[in-house]
């Protein structure tokens, strides 16, 4: 777990998230971040010496769950090591005050250079999928985003056709279930790896390219401290084999931040 911390302090704690992990769950037996980070914080406790503030032995770290990233979905996390810190970060959510941008690989006919997509989505509980409604159905949800293309490359289809795949960065404006992946899809520009919302063409091309796990990654998170106000900003480079083809733009993308 120690690897995967970007950032920590007494206030918050920042994490790279592996795709695969839960951020948080309540099924039996399954990781997730919460408790991988609660038992992080248990053993430094354990180990130095008890600071001010600190909870007495026995009882567990405080952990609060600010935002979430999807179980497939890799990227960062922030979470909050007691209330006053989780009050402030959720107050930056609720005024998007938090930057959350996201690298992601599409594949499309016609991929535009950059847009912005306003869809109102609905969550289905049974499936577990959300979708595009009309803005007037009850439940709705507005959802936001903005996106510029990288990187644009062409893939040979095994039946001979030529798909096209490109290197977005999102900017997540909203924060709806399977948001990116639902939008995207809906605008026809599905994730490679996506088998939930992904069209047939990038579901072959993605099973052509050996890519198991969608194409998303939150690459970089930004806020101000909850306590000191600092402004605080963090990056990760994706891992996901999708991206393998884009590490050097990647690179450029990051260091001009």
């Amino acid at each position: 777990m120690k690897s995967r911390i970007l950032y920590e302090d007494k206030d918050i704690i920042v994490c790279h998230k592996p795709a695969g992990i839960a951020t948080q769950t309540a099924r039996v037996g399954q990781r997730d971040m919460v408790s991988e980070v609660t038992a992080y914080l248990a053993k430094e406790r354990k180990d130095n010496p008890l600071e001010k503030g600190q909870k007495p032995a026995g009882q567990m770290p405080y952990v609060g769950v600010i935002h979430r990233l999807d179980q497939p979905v890799e990227g960062i996390l922030v979470f909050a090591r007691n209330k006053g810190a989780a009050a402030g970060l959720s107050r930056q959510i609720t005024e998007e005050r938090m930057e959350k941008d996201y690298y992601a690989v599409v594949c499309g006919q016609e991929i535009p250079k950059q847009g912005e997509l306003v869809d109102y989505l609905l969550k289905d509980g049974r499936t577990n999928l959300s979708k595009i409604v009309p803005k007037e159905m009850k439940g709705a949800k507005e959802a936001r985003l903005r996106f510029r293309v990288l990187q644009q490359q062409e893939m040979e289809m095994s039946d001979g056709g030529v798909g096209q795949t490109a290197l977005v960065r999102i900017r997540l404006q909203t924060g709806r279930h399977h948001q990116i992946r639902a939008q995207m899809a809906n605008a026809g520009l599905s994730l490679l790896g996506d088998r939930k919302y992904a069209n047939e063409e990038t579901v072959r091309l993605s099973e052509q390219m050996g890519i198991r796990e969608v194409a998303l990654c939150a690459g970089r998170l930004a806020f101000h401290h909850p306590l000191t106000g600092e402004k605080k900003t963090f990056s990760v480079m994706p891992e996901g084999k999708a991206f393998a083809g884009f590490r050097q733009v990647l690179e450029m993308d990051r260091k001009a931040e």
